[in-house]
């Protein structure tokens, strides 16, 4: 069974650092693309960051210049380097991993994890 997991969260103040791990059950580099998503209370889950198979990214706006994302084969996982925190990124995190190869094919979503930015 294809399992992502994600783990780094914490309290952090504003102005702070966190990095977030998202490890795959599998060879990460089997999946097409790697994202990490999040949602606050009361919102709706929102993009932040994705990598490709082929190292592309894509960041939310919101996030531009602050929040990096990286892929290690040897790991197996996905990082989501984030920098110059603020209270607007608390939120619960999670990863989601989409394979297109058959009988993988499907979209996988880790349990999420909690990160809070105190001001």
């Amino acid at each position: 069974q294809v399992q992502v997991v994600e783990s780094g969260g914490g309290l952090v103040q504003a102005g702070g650092s966190l990095r977030l791990s998202c490890a795959a059950s599998e060879r990460i580099d089997w999946f097409n693309v790697v994202g990490w998503y999040r949602q606050a209370p009361g919102k709706q889950r929102e993009l932040v960051a994705t990598v490709t198979r082929g190292r592309n990214t894509n960041f939310a706006d919101s996030v531009k210049g602050r929040f990096t994302i990286s892929s290690d084969n040897a790991k197996n996982a996905v990082y989501l380097q984030m920098n110059s925190l603020n209270p607007e990124d608390t939120a619960v995190y999670y990863c989601n991993g989409v394979r297109a190869d058959w009988p993988r094919r499907g979209n996988y979503w880790g349990q999420g994890t909690q990160v809070t930015v105190s001001s």
